[in-house]
């Protein structure tokens, strides 16, 4: 039954009074399923090993992401032009943090009973894991894009990576260090 429709009833029942009937409607037909959620954190290593498994690419849209050790090491040398904010403020950060840095996203949400294992991640941009939230694909309408290629396109990690090595002032901001680190190991 269209789920519209079952609120419809429920509404019905709930206009006649008969508010036990309309509880037994939802309890059968829409039922509330309470999923307890720990909270989640993912280790540098297991966020770039997503993200040269799906290519860098946002497996929701396609679009080629950046490793974001190298939007921090734009901002590092262009500062006011490529602004960072530690908290993500977007009224202080480059909007390109949120299009571009790539995060790990559930395929099937853990709020809906997905687990939390690396067969059901996906990398995805910061904008596109805000959007995405809680629903599954089906209920946005979205689909998975196929993985990229790592020899088309690497997120800038060779790249980032030759320009840190050339400026090893830029191992002292912390972030750009630790990116740098991972992506040495993995790359």
């Amino acid at each position: 039954m269209d789920k519209s429709q079952i609120i419809n009833n429920v509404s019905k029942l709930l206009n006649e009074n008969r508010f036990e009937e309309a509880k037994m409607l939802i309890q059968s037909e829409y039922p509330h399923e309470h999923i307890e959620i720990e909270k989640r954190s993912y280790t540098l290593k297991q966020k770039m090993t997503q993200f040269l498994k799906d290519g860098f690419i946002d497996r929701y849209t396609g679009q080629r992401l950046v490793n974001p050790g190298m939007l921090k090491v734009i901002t590092y040398y262009c500062p006011k032009e490529f602004p960072y904010d530690p908290h993500w403020k977007m009224t202080k950060t480059h909007i390109a943090y949120w299009n571009l840095i790539p995060t790990i996203d559930h395929i099937f949400p853990i709020a809906l009973g997905g687990i939390d294992d690396s067969s059901n991640w996906v990398t995805t941009s910061m904008k596109n894991n805000s959007i995405k939230n809680n629903y599954s694909l089906e209920e946005i309408n979205w689909h998975l894009h196929e993985s990229g290629n790592l020899d088309d396109w690497d997120g800038l990690t060779k790249l980032f990576i030759e320009i840190v090595e050339k400026n090893n002032d830029l191992l002292k901001d912390s972030y750009i260090k630790s990116w740098y680190k991972i992506s040495k190991d993995l790359i």
